[in-house]
């Protein structure tokens, strides 16, 4: 049975019907579709119908209607309605008036209308069928009925629906028995990214590909301008069995489709004016005469034909109508009566046709051998019965299907429905349709849909240790998706490092504390594609994004110290000169994210000292120093005029101050004065006052302290503090540096690109943020990623790098940041999306194909490499010998790979080169291997190698070796021999080379001459090789290590091994001989004895025997025999023979397993076995572990030993029993083991949908 394809549910509730209308008319044809909001288009001989005067399209609700008004003989033909996928056609007939019917009157014998039609003349628009000589008279051909439809303007549309790949499908066809027919089948690929195959069948599964021959061809054509693929099966010389169902189906990649389509076989027909000769002809297919065998069917069936129109003259009997009704006892006389000689065939066609009368009482119309469904779909299967009240049943493999919600049963008329709804592969079975007694069967295809992986894998960068999950998500939950890294399949191994994890559509891969060996691709593949991402593991280093800096404060002020590092998890310890410090009423220690703060209150000159931050871990630490600041006051007189003190001695005028942005600025300023002195603080000309909220300041006795909380960079300059009183005034300035993070660079460039790395290069920030920039730190992401990948933890001092381990055809993006003393700037903006991808490999084979005097044409293959980026075509550059300048040979590029370069100068000495470009440039030249001349070739070099020379040339050592081979060519072409790719030597082998032939001579053959010599004939780049291969044999060297193995009786037995020289071809045999120690006189025992070991009989009792055998080949015998160092005396009778004594034969061994164990995955709950096989002498001890621990006292498992064969139980299985199962057996002899993993999964529980 056929395979179908797959049964599209039709979009209409209602079809329209065919009809027949009179002249100037109206017609409507109506039409009810499943859904209200379906768009409906309407057709006339394949061309849409728009609305307007003629046509009216009409769309209410569910139904459409298309109205013609004044319908004229014009308007006949085919019409059609399509609502999506589906497609209906439908006729209209167009019949004349009365009165014009009338006048017309009956027609003429001559007209068109009396003709007869062949009615097989322009059924199949794709099957050409050539029919066979004798031709068909148009007396005996049927004639067919008039179609009023088919107009000469507007022929009927008979084309197929065509929604798939498919844009010409095969179409059904009939052969006579003897004739040709050809079924194409069209693909345009156009849309395709991968080129289309082919498959043809006969029935369900018959593969045609293996049955080419001379009945059957399959051929494949290509139109490069319309990129049409044409699929075409000729079936040559039809038989009768050759009838039946075929399929042709087309894939391209995950695109498929098929189409069936039938073949009819009928029987050759007799001519008038039979020729008794054409009866004799060959079953040959090459066209020659006395070929093939001779066939005499066609002049029995013909002589069948004559007899019965000799013998019967009354009217035309019907045998086939008489056999049916005679008895089987009858059919010889039959047969006999009306000269039918091929009984058998008689039987075959008899048969079937009783089968094909036999119609069913129950049913009008079947069902289809056969539907296929996606997966998930709904699919409506209809039949047809004869009584409309009959009630029928649906099995499914034998069991009654009960109506449910996934399965509909309709009854409407004569038409019985059976829907199913959301298909899956369990209703990948069997239907039958009962009726009665009487039964109608199908069977239904359901086709998994390939899964897809609808959201990608992302890179990842993790710390060492830490835990990774890479998640993907596929288009269909509980799917099987497959793991790897770089290429290697994941498992469950023994540390359960890798876990796999199910969550519906997605699927994850969980890595437990990432290690260095993590790093590499991972990819996971469905059946349907694959992603890939990249993990990079890097280990903890921590940073530091400020450090504690020194500090000096006066008495019953405040003392912080404060850091930041880039981990917030990292704890740490306060250290004063060396010893710990802990938290107390005056001193707080806080640990809020990454800011680890000492607060010490009220200073009090005993906290002066070194205080270090040694983080929890990691071996360094951060250190600073508190400075107390001890301010004196000697007494002085009143009016004492005001002081500045910037230091302890009060002697500095001006310092420096560096604040981080962000950070408070603090300036205290110990002043003195009596009275207490005014203070008033200015940044260049302008007065600072609190109008910001930001700025305060403050004055007490002793001090003045003027802080800005938050400074930005603005505030970066030189502050004056002036303080007044009667008895004078002071001041100082003091500079403010502010410093901050960098500005973000601007969004980097992508110099060049490669197979799997890119080089980058940004420019340096505008502003450095007041500190000198370190380096640099890049990111890249994957473009439709939202994960950005860090490259580098350490700053990058350069603005150029290469970055690598990126896959070749995915888009990325970068971006860069800039890092100072301070910290890290916020990140530039991305790059323009870029795609790694390599220049293609070098082409491979130029060469000169033609050459003339204005013109040369070269060709080439593609190259071996042409990585993920699509080639673009070919560039052919040309420059003179001794320059260096290369000029394109045409303008841009051609996708072919051969070329003709016209318009050349005569004479000219040109080299020439090709490059593949693709996206990433164009690739390394391919170059030909010396400048060739414009000049126009004769003749082609052509070596004309003689016959006996076309196998190996054997010679004897000594002889003279002369080999003369023809060639032509015109100009003398350069003629040149070699030898294992080096230039024959002068001294040894001699060389004459003449305008017609080339002569290779040896004076005296040796064996260092044998080899395989390497003849070129050359003009310009065109040339021409053949190989001579030559083998100089000598006589073979003796023998060697000829023994005696054993004496008995009248026996000796002698063993030997081949001679070490063979003289350079194969031993044929060797001679064998014996002589008396006595006389010493050679006796020949074997001659042309081909094994290396033999047993000589018949020998003398009391004689001491010698041995000695020759080697020979196709030259002769060895020149040197091989000798026995040793005798053999044939002992005389009477002697007692004391037979050998035999050691005990130590039938030990070590344990081996002969059937090792299987992974398994089972189902939790269910009792499981594994089993293996084990043999040993003596039996050895079996041991059965779990994860290496030993289970053999367990009660959950049970192990079972018969005849070697292993069985171990494990009771009701859980999740926890899964792992690594080990058998061990051990005796005196040694051990052995085998292991196997298993795998138990939960019990999946699936709930009836209500």
């Amino acid at each position: 049975m056929p395979e179908p394809t797959k049964k599209t549910v039709s979009a209409f509730v209602k079809k329209p019907k065919s009809q027949e209308a009179e002249e100037g008319c109206s017609v409507v044809f109506e039409a009810e579709v499943e859904k209200p909001d379906a768009k409906v288009k309407w057709q006339w001989n394949t061309k849409d119908v728009a609305n307007g005067d003629k046509y009216v399209i009409v769309a209410s609700s569910n139904k459409r209607s298309l109205t013609i008004h004044a319908v004229a003989m014009g308007d006949a033909g085919v019409y059609a309605v399509i609502a999506g996928g589906s497609k209906v056609k439908f006729e209209l007939k167009v019949t004349p008036k009365q009165a014009d019917k009338e006048s017309a009157g009956p027609p003429s014998a001559g007209s068109p209308a009396a003709a007869p039609a062949d009615s097989h003349a322009d059924v199949v628009a794709e099957a050409r069928v050539e029919t066979p000589t004798p031709t068909t008279t148009a007396e005996e051909t049927p004639p067919a009925p008039h179609n009023d439809l088919a107009a000469e303007d507007q022929p009927p549309d008979t084309r197929q629906d065509l929604t798939g790949l498919f844009t010409e499908k095969p179409q059904s066809g009939e052969v006579t028995v003897g004739g040709n027919i050809t079924f194409a089948a069209k693909v345009n690929a156009d849309s395709l990214l991968k080129k289309p195959t082919a498959k043809w069948f006969k029935g369900k599964w018959m593969d045609l590909a293996s049955k080419t021959g001379k009945h059957l061809q399959l051929k494949e054509l290509y139109d490069r301008n319309t990129k049409v693929y044409t699929f075409e099966m000729q079936i040559l010389a039809a038989k009768a069995n050759f009838a039946g169902a075929y399929r042709c189906e087309v894939s391209s990649r995950d695109k498929f489709d098929s189409c069936n389509f039938e073949l009819a076989v009928q029987e050759a027909r007799a001519v008038e004016g039979f020729d008794i000769r054409a009866a004799f002809r060959r079953t040959s297919t090459d066209g020659k005469e006395d070929s093939g065998e001779l066939d005499f069917s066609a002049l029995l069936k013909k002589r069948s034909v004559v007899s019965v129109t000799q013998v019967n003259t009354g009217p035309e009997v019907d045998v086939w109508d008489i056999l049916q009704k005679a008895p089987a006892t009858e059919y010889e006389k039959i047969a006999f009566q009306y000269g039918i000689t091929d009984l058998r065939g008689m039987l075959k066609r008899l048969k079937k046709m009783k089968k094909e009368e036999k119609k069913s009482a129950a049913f009008l119309k079947k069902l289809d051998p056969a539907y296929q469904v996606e997966k998930g779909h709904k699919i409506k299967i209809a039949i047809e019965v004869a009584n409309p009240d009959a009630a029928v049943k649906w099995l499914k493999n034998g069991q009654e299907i009960q109506p449910t919600g996934r399965y509909i049963f309709e009854s409407t008329g004569n038409m019985r429905y059976l829907t199913i709804n959301h298909c899956s592969l369990a209703d990948d079975a069997a239907y039958c349709c009962v009726v009665g007694e009487e039964k109608c069967t199908t069977e239904l295809f359901v086709k998994e849909p390939p899964v897809t992986i609808v959201k990608n894998l992302e890179d990842q960068m993790v710390m060492k240790g830490d835990r990774v999950e890479l998640e993907c998500e596929v288009s269909e939950e509980g799917a099987h998706v497959k793991w790897e890294k770089d290429g290697v399949e994941l498992t469950r191994d023994e540390s359960f490092k890798y876990r796999f994890k199910k969550d519906g559509c997605k699927h994850v891969l969980i890595i437990n504390e990432a290690s260095k060996d993590d790093c590499g691709h991972y990819k996971v593949k469905t059946n349907g594609g694959e992603s890939m991402a990249e993990l990079m593991v890097q280990e903890k280093e921590l940073e530091v994004y400020q450090s504690i800096a020194d500090l000096t404060v006066k008495a019953k002020d405040e003392a912080v110290f404060k850091c930041e590092v880039s981990d917030e998890n990292v704890k740490g310890t306060w250290f004063k000169n060396g010893v710990e410090v802990k938290a107390d009423a005056r001193t707080h220690i806080t640990h809020i994210g990454r800011i680890h703060k000492l607060t010490i209150d009220a200073v009090k000159p005993e906290d002066e000292g070194d205080y270090t931050f040694v983080p929890e871990g990691y071996a360094f630490n951060l250190a600073a120093k508190l400075n107390f600041l001890e301010v004196k006051i000697d007494y002085v007189p009143r009016q004492d005029p005001p002081k500045i003190h910037l230091d302890c001695t009060g002697r500095t005028a001006e310092s420096t101050i560096v604040v981080v942005a962000g950070n408070k600025l603090r300036l205290d300023v110990p002043i003195t004065g009596d009275p207490a002195p005014t203070v008033v603080w200015t940044k260049g000309e302008k007065m600072v006052t609190e109008g910001d909220g930001r700025v305060h300041v403050e004055s007490s006795m002793g001090h003045c302290v003027f802080t800005i909380e938050g400074a930005e960079r603005q505030d970066e300059g030189i502050y004056s503090v002036i303080v007044r009183n009667p008895a004078g005034e002071d001041t100082a300035d003091i500079n403010v540096k502010v410093v901050d993070v960098p500005d973000p660079p601007q969004a980097p460039r992508i110099l060049s690109l490669g197979e799997d790395s890119c080089i980058v290069q940004w420019d340096p920030p505008a502003f450095d943020g007041g500190q000198p920039i370190i380096g640099y730190v890049l990111e890249r992401k994957k473009k439709k990623s939202y994960r950005w990948m860090r490259l580098n933890f350490d700053p990058y001092p350069e603005t150029t790098h290469e970055a690598k381990r990126m896959i070749e055809g995915v888009e990325y993006e970068m971006r860069v940041y800039a890092v100072n003393a301070i910290g890290m700037s916020r990140h530039s903006p991305a790059s323009l999306p870029f795609v790694p991808v390599a220049p293609t490999s070098e082409p491979i084979g130029l060469c000169v194909d033609d050459i003339s005097d204005t013109s040369i044409s070269l060709k080439w293959r593609a190259p071996e490499r042409l990585g993920s980026a699509e080639l673009e075509g070919y560039g052919v550059d040309y420059c003179k010998e001794g320059t260096d300048e290369w000029l394109p040979a045409f303008e841009g590029l051609t996708e072919r790979t051969s070329m003709v370069i016209k318009d050349l100068s005569t004479g000219d000495k040109l080299q020439f080169r090709v490059r593949a470009f693709n996206m990433a440039g164009p690739s390394a030249p391919a170059t030909l291997a010396q400048a060739v001349t414009i000049r126009e070739i004769m003749q082609r070099p052509k070596i004309w190698v003689p016959r006996y020379l076309r196998q190996t040339l054997v010679k004897k050592v000594g002889e003279t070796v002369n080999l003369v081979i023809p060639f032509q060519g015109k100009p003398r072409p350069k003629v040149t021999w070699s030898r294992g790719g080096e230039p024959l030597k002068p001294t040894e082998v001699s060389v004459r080379n003449s305008d017609t032939d080339s002569i290779l001579f040896i004076r005296k053959a040796d064996r260092s001459h044998s080899g395989r010599y390497d003849l070129q004939v050359q003009i310009e780049n065109v040339e021409d090789t053949a190989c001579i291969a030559i083998q100089i044999v000598d006589l073979p060297g003796p023998p060697m290590a000829l023994k005696i193995v054993d004496v008995w009786g009248f026996n000796v037995a002698l063993e030997w091994k081949p001679p070490k020289d063979n003289g350079n071809c194969d031993i044929i045999g060797y001679t064998v001989q014996k002589a008396e120690k006595k006389t010493m006189e050679w006796y020949t025992v074997f001659e042309q004895y081909r094994r290396t070991h033999c047993v000589t009989s018949d020998l003398i009792m009391g004689n001491d025997y010698v041995f000695r055998v020759f080697a020979i080949n196709m030259v002769g015998l060895s020149p040197e025999p091989c000798n026995t160092k040793d005798s053999a005396y044939i002992q005389k009778t009477g002697i007692d023979y004391k037979p050998p004594t035999y050691n005990e034969h130590d039938f030990s061994e070590a344990p081996k397993f002969t059937h090792p164990l299987v992974n398994r995955s089972i189902i939790a709950g269910y009792n499981a076995t594994l089993s293996c096989s084990v043999r040993g002498i003596p039996k050895p001890k079996v041991t059965w572990y779990k994860n290496k621990m030993d289970i053999s006292n367990e009660a959950k498992y049970r192990m079972f030993s018969k005849q070697g064969v292993l069985t171990l139980e494990i009771r009701k299985p859980c999740p926890f029993d899964g792992g690594v199962y080990t058998c061990k057996a051990v005796n005196a002899s040694g051990e052995d083991l085998v292991e196997c993993k298993l795998e138990v999964r939960p019990q999946v529980i699936k709930e009836e949908k209500k």
